[in-house]
């Protein structure tokens, strides 16, 4: 790490704690030649997730396009801000965890799916009918036959 003020490419750690929000460490550190101190941020580098769209276009993943999936789901509906959130969340953790560097948004679809349906099967019915645009009235109740024999 050079120091910012003369270049000098040795330093001490003077201070080391987390971050609040424990995403990243902060240290203070002393130059070994001005004897200046700075701050560095050390943090985890993410590996960007590809997203295969329907057409075969590919964007990054995008945490808040889930929320506002979600959140016209669940539109007054008794579920929290909070919830949706952790959903969005659980679900870019399990994309991580599998250290993906591409995923089909049809995969994303149905992991929301089988969160939504854990937390408000109206908001699930919401989701499940526009992500799987419903042709007709029978495949919209062949959903929810099969929402009521897996209860």
């Amino acid at each position: 790490m050079k120091c910012p003020y003369c270049g000098y490419e040795e330093s001490k750690v003077v201070d080391s704690r987390s971050t609040e929000d424990d995403m990243a460490i902060r240290r203070r550190r002393e130059c070994l030649s001005c004897s200046k101190r700075y701050t560095t941020y050390e943090k985890i580098e993410d590996i960007p997730i590809l997203v295969i769209k329907k057409d075969m276009s590919r964007e990054y993943f995008d945490k808040s396009k889930i929320i506002n999936g979600l959140l016209k789901a669940c539109q007054k509906r008794p579920v929290s801000r909070m919830q949706i959130e952790t959903i969005a969340s659980d679900i870019e953790k399990q994309l991580s965890n599998q250290m993906l560097t591409e995923v089909r948004s049809e995969y994303i679809g149905e992991m929301i799916m089988e969160s939504l349906k854990k937390v408000d099967e109206i908001a699930y019915v919401r989701f499940a009918s526009v992500y799987r645009q419903f042709k007709d009235i029978n495949t919209f109740m062949e959903e929810l036959k099969s929402l009521m024999i897996n209860k």
